[in-house]
């Protein structure tokens, strides 16, 4: 049994990450036909089901930031998933607008450390999502001022979790990537919340049909 999840229905092979549980249940109801809880252990709500084409696909929340993400998808990892995407929020450090999408690239520390996607589920994404940016994100450990770090870590965009994610996806031997949804602006302030639920959707959409 894995340290963190406690599994009560079947984990598909691929999955969709995101952090807030309440977006890890509506993209349930949008993408699954009558999904089951699969995790509700320490708040990480998790869902399994079929896709309407009959695919298996398990939706899981990994809390927020980097650890947290990454110790789950150790556990997923260990309950069979191979395939991931994660759906994320950032707030953008250069000309991205709100409600933009990232499709990461690289994803990179504070420190300066890199972790790539896997690159046939980021081409995908790219051709799934026409209009998204390619580019990278930086991940750290606040996002309570993220234009601080504009001078020292060349990146379009700031999350808390997709390097840590990226980099166990790699350590447990998963294909991985991430596509970011722009929220946060500091000369705009945030997107707002029925804009970032139609945007997690279409990405949602998205990485469902790849996976």
């Amino acid at each position: 049994m894995p340290a963190r999840l406690r599994p009560t229905a079947p984990i598909a092979a691929s999955a969709i990450l995101v952090g807030d549980p309440g977006r890890a249940l509506m993209l349930a109801q949008v993408l699954l036909e009558q999904p089951k809880m699969s995790n509700h252990a320490r708040g990480l709500w998790g869902y399994s089901g079929l896709t309407p084409n009959g695919k298996e696909l398990t939706i899981q929340s990994t809390g927020m930031g980097g650890p947290s993400a990454s110790v789950v998808l150790a556990d997923l990892a260990e309950l069979g998933v191979r395939r991931a995407i994660r759906i994320g929020t950032c707030a953008s450090l250069c000309e991205l607008d709100l409600g933009q999408l990232l499709i990461v690239s690289e994803a990179r520390t504070a420190g300066g450390e890199a972790a790539r996607p896997d690159p046939e589920l980021t081409e995908g994404l790219a051709r799934s999502l026409p209009g998204a940016h390619a580019g990278v994100a930086v991940s750290l450990d606040t996002l309570h001022d993220p234009e601080r770090y504009r001078p020292s870590v060349l990146a379009e965009a700031a999350d808390m979790q997709t390097a840590a994610l990226l980099g166990a996806a790699a350590e447990h031997g998963l294909a991985a990537a991430a596509a970011l949804i722009v929220s946060e602006r500091s000369d705009s302030g945030q997107l707002r919340d029925e804009d970032l639920e139609e945007a997690a959707k279409r990405v949602g959409r998205a990485a469902s049909a790849l996976l």
